[in-house]
């Protein structure tokens, strides 16, 4: 009985073994979303920390939302002008109308991309953006975006490389994201805000430094890690130069000054795993440098190129006193103290006495860790750095140099502004406050909550209040409806009446509102025209240029003769001009009008401009 029943359980109809394994996958597997869901939940305070800086950073650009392309930073608009230009001009990209040399502004030279701050890769990545909404919406995008991207990227950084918990590493990369010079500098340098890679080349860097070390594994250095961090490094490097070379900078010399600290303090460390990571740095440096040759010499000896600086580095230094001051864009602050600097987008040394105090005693509480003395050691440094090669103290120069004054001259450096050596304190900074938070949390006893309570109220000082923001101008229909066509070819030149200069950039908007599709002379960029081809903000100007220029500022009409007609004709030529437009709101418009007539003869009226065509 027993056997008959078995025989027809092994002979009796079922699932076959075969389908039953195909099966199993689909029984099993989760799908996609559920997977994302769950890595969702299991990360869920990591994405509302994220959520936060979000929230923060769309709160600090408030005033250019819901419509970027009605608003536009008070306090730095002719800035805004030229980034939206940038991000404008790095759109054509998305069209294969790019070159390193553009000549959609100073025509017929042209202006050397590299040479320039143009972000680059921030405006070819986001070329769908500015194509469809205009270079406004990927401005505001980026404003705040890089704010929420530096934080998120350190928050990471402290929770991942340094374990630290999250309310500590919050707290320290709110103020590495969202500190004052950060805030500062987002009244449009969208190349100095743009430091969320900053935390990933650090991480690579540690990385490399970790598979280096023989007492990590029991096999000594693990080569193929070191070989992959010296290729994500020399990637994360390539990428940061078409974002902002000077951000890299100031990440490397603080690296550097870093590296030297920590390793004077671990010198076990150092014997052990200099050889090998001294390799991968050269293996990291050489790979970058096959990519970033042609780009370099192109920036320092390409045409249109510049190897110097064109900044005084006396006069963009920092005031000492200006670190015990609390920033103008913090809530706490007071205009009063804008005087200490030489514009609302380089508040970047105004820490404040309360955080400096609290980020000391951090420091002295935490004792000779190797990291922390290596923070030390990198925020002195570049702190010092930044008060330029002659200290002044609350507007009065001492005559006493500056540890800068060391470094004035040298190649590369004299193309930074020492007062943004000031700008790498925040991350050093917020890597100390990380480290104490997350020891006083572990803690029982006093420091558990005193040491909170410190941080916060230090964090508090420096709170950023939204930046200030206006109504932008409306730009001509003769723009806007796209009547320029009907005089510029395709690709040609408009010389706008009056020509864009450095000071006066407004016309460039003209260009940014048609994606770039047409070039104009003179314009605000850094070029050549310095004595020697030194580097100069814009060019000289064309007689005629000039001429127009003295009209639309004076409102009072020039004598026209012959030589002043062959003049006119000769600029046209030499900037290769399709066409010259006057529209309603230039000002003296009358009276420019009349003049333009006297020069080329009567002109077309095309929607709200006049216009000669040639």
């Amino acid at each position: 009985m027993v056997k008959a029943v078995t025989s027809a359980a092994r002979t009796a109809p079922g699932p076959d073994p075969e389908q039953a394994v195909r099966l199993e996958p689909a029984l099993v597997r989760p799908s996609r979303s559920s997977r994302l869901l769950a890595t969702a939940v299991r990360h869920r305070a990591d994405l509302f920390i994220g959520l936060l800086f979000v929230l923060l950073a769309g709160w600090l650009t408030q005033g250019l939302w819901p419509a970027p392309a009605q608003r536009m930073l008070a306090l730095n608009p002719a800035d805004q002008t030229l980034y939206e230009w940038f991000l404008a001009v790095d759109s054509r990209a998305l069209v294969g109308d790019f070159s390193l040399l553009t000549n959609r502004l100073n025509a017929p030279d042209g202006v050397n991309l590299m040479t320039n701050t143009t972000v680059i890769a921030l405006g070819v990545l986001l070329a769908p953006v500015t194509m469809l909404v205009g270079a406004p919406v990927t401005f505001a995008l980026l404003a705040a975006g890089n704010l929420a991207g530096t934080a998120v990227a350190w928050y990471l950084l402290f929770t991942r490389a340094l374990r630290a918990r999250r309310l500590a590493a919050g707290l320290g990369a709110a103020l590495c994201g969202f500190g004052p010079g950060m805030v500062s500098q987002s009244n449009s340098h969208l190349h100095m805000t743009a430091q969320w890679l900053v935390p990933v080349i650090v991480w690579l860097v540690v990385r490399l430094l970790r598979a280096a070390d023989p007492a990590g594994t029991p096999d000594g250095p693990d080569r193929r890690r070191m070989v992959s961090s010296a290729v994500w490094l020399a990637a994360a490097v390539t990428f940061q130069v078409f974002v902002g070379e000077e951000v890299l900078f100031l990440a490397a010399l603080t690296l550097l000054v870093m590296t030297v600290a920590y390793a004077m303090t671990d010198r076990p460390l150092l014997r052990r795993a200099l050889p090998t990571f001294g390799g991968g740095l050269m293996l990291a440096a050489g790979l970058a440098l096959l990519v970033l040759a042609y780009p370099l010499w192109y920036q320092f000896a390409g045409p249109q190129g510049v190897s110097d600086g064109m900044f005084s580095p006396h006069y963009f230094s920092a005031d000492l006193s200006s670190w015990w001051t609390i920033s103008p864009l913090s809530v706490a602050g007071s205009d009063a103290s804008s005087g200490l600097t030489t514009g609302p987008a380089e508040y970047n040394t105004f820490l404040g006495w309360p955080l400096l105090l609290v980020t000391a005693a951090c420091a002295g509480w935490l004792g000779r860790r190797p990291l922390v003395l290596a923070c030390v050691a990198g925020a002195l440094v570049m702190g010092a750095l930044s008060l330029g090669p002659e200290l002044v103290i609350s507007g009065e120069r001492t005559a006493l140099p500056g540890p800068y004054a060391l470094l004035a001259g040298l190649p590369v450096v004299d193309g930074a502004l020492p007062m943004r050596f000031g700008l790498a304190v925040l991350p050093l900074a917020g890597t100390v406050l990380t480290l104490s938070m997350d020891r006083a949390l572990r803690e029982r006893g006093s420091a558990r909550w005193l040491v909170p309570l410190a941080v916060g109220a230090a964090l508090l000082s420096v709170f950023p209040a939204p930046l200030p923001t206006t109504d932008r101008p409306a730009l001509p229909e003769f723009v806007t409806a796209g009547h320029w066509r009907q005089c510029v070819r395709p690709g040609g030149v408009l010389v706008p009446v009056p020509t864009a200069t450095p000071k006066d950039p407004w016309p460039m908007r003209w260009a940014t509102a048609a994606d770039a599709e047409f070039g104009m002379p003179e314009g605000f960029f850094i070029g050549p025209y310095g004595r020697g081809g030194s580097a100069t903000m814009g060019t000289y100007k064309r007689p005629t240029s000039a001429l127009l220029a003295d009209v639309a500022r004076r409102g009072v009409p020039p004598a026209i003769g012959d030589e002043q007609r062959r003049q006119a004709a000769r600029d046209v030529r030499f900037w290769g001009a399709s066409c010259v437009a006057l529209t309603d709101n230039a000002p003296h418009a009358a009276t420019l009008r009349q003049t333009l007539e006297a020069l080329f003869g009567p002109g077309t009226r095309v929607a709200d401009a006049w216009t000669w065509r040639f």
